[in-house]
């Protein structure tokens, strides 16, 4: 197994692969297992042994590297079993000392297998075991600001790394509540990013955080969040400014579910004065979304954002957005 996986790892020419598998193939009926997925299960954790031996002089250039990629993308299943031994490999070679496009490598292998969690590194459900592990020792270390493209390129790939993650829905409420009060600040801050994609994933997270159900976020900490969400809506890209929106949206909900309002009162009516300049966007998708949000708002102080959109109505270019939001509102059931 270990030739078949060097030659794997090194065969650009699809033909070789081929052949590899076929090799594969009759190994498995030597073996008398059902397919060559069977065989990595039999194989996985010596191979990994094997492998793990080097993993403190890795770098980018490393054919360990490549070969780890083979075993993690055709172990499948049989990852959930070897956790013991991958997690750790991963932790060491992670740690932002390293050679740094090895690390994004790896995170690229990671952030692939985390995306079918269920089919790989959690096929046992003992993924949690190693959550802690995860994400102080793995996703914070290298979220962590440090100059320069590459670095930049990390973040992204942590970032990455985080949403396929919390999108595996492998973590339970309590462990998703865990990693939002580990990692809240990091992400926070990756959205002021260069790279689009970081900003819009980071918006993303932000919004899981806050669906997050049964986690305690005071209003302390909720009003920290909503004015990095709102520099977004200025950002330069549409994508971002969308996913914006839609979690100003979920972080008013919070506010509304936690009964928070009351403490918050003076950073929702700023909010509800900014969400009211960009209701007059050029975009007309951007204008749509911020109704939507507004709308989403409009339970906590309804009288209060009548009167703020009323002192604005005539100096939007078309007072259409307005007029929709203040019909919303008069349609509203009387408060308690």
């Amino acid at each position: 197994m270990e030739v078949l996986v060097t030659v794997m790892a090194s065969s650009g020419a699809t033909g070789l692969g081929d052949k590899v598998q076929k090799t594969m193939d009759a190994l498995a009926a030597v073996e008398s297992v059902d397919s060559s997925q069977d065989l990595y299960r039999e194989h996985a954790g010596p191979l990994l042994e094997w492998l793990a031996a080097s993993h403190h002089d890795w770098t980018v250039h490393s054919a360990e590297l490549l070969q780890l990629d083979v075993v993690v993308t055709h172990a499948g299943p049989a990852l959930g079993e070897l956790l013991p031994q991958l997690i750790p490999v991963l932790r060491s070679c992670l740690q932002p000392a390293r050679d740094p496009a090895m690390r994004l490598q790896l995170f690229s292998i990671l952030s692939r297998v985390l995306l079918r969690a269920k089919e790989t590194v959690d096929s046992q459900g003992q993924l949690h075991s190693y959550l802690d592990t995860l994400v102080k020792d793995i996703l914070v270390p290298n979220l962590q600001w440090h100059a320069g493209r590459t670095a930049a390129a990390i973040r992204m790939a942590t970032v990455s790394c985080l949403w396929a993650l919390i999108s595996s829905e492998s973590l339970s409420a309590e462990q998703l509540r865990e990693v939002q009060e580990a990692l809240t600040p990091q992400i926070l801050t990756t959205l002021e990013e260069d790279a689009q994609v970081t900003r819009l994933v980071s918006c993303r997270i932000i919004d899981a955080f806050l669906k997050a159900s049964g986690a305690v976020v005071g209003p302390d900490e909720l009003v920290k969040v909503y004015p990095e969400l709102l520099k977004r809506l200025d950002d330069v890209s549409n994508d971002v400014r969308l996913a914006a929106a839609s979690t100003l949206a979920t972080w008013l909900r919070r506010v509304e579910s936690d009964g928070s309002k009351s403490c918050c009162q003076s950073d929702i009516q700023h909010l509800y004065k900014e969400l009211l300049v960009h209701l007059d966007d050029p975009e007309g998708a951007v204008q749509d979304a911020v109704l939507e949000v507004l709308k989403a708002g409009s339970v906590l102080f309804p009288d209060l954002l009548v009167r703020e959109t009323e002192a604005v109505i005539h100096k939007h270019r078309s007072p259409a957005h307005c007029e929709q939001l203040l019909q919303h509102m008069q349609a509203l059931p009387p408060a308690p």
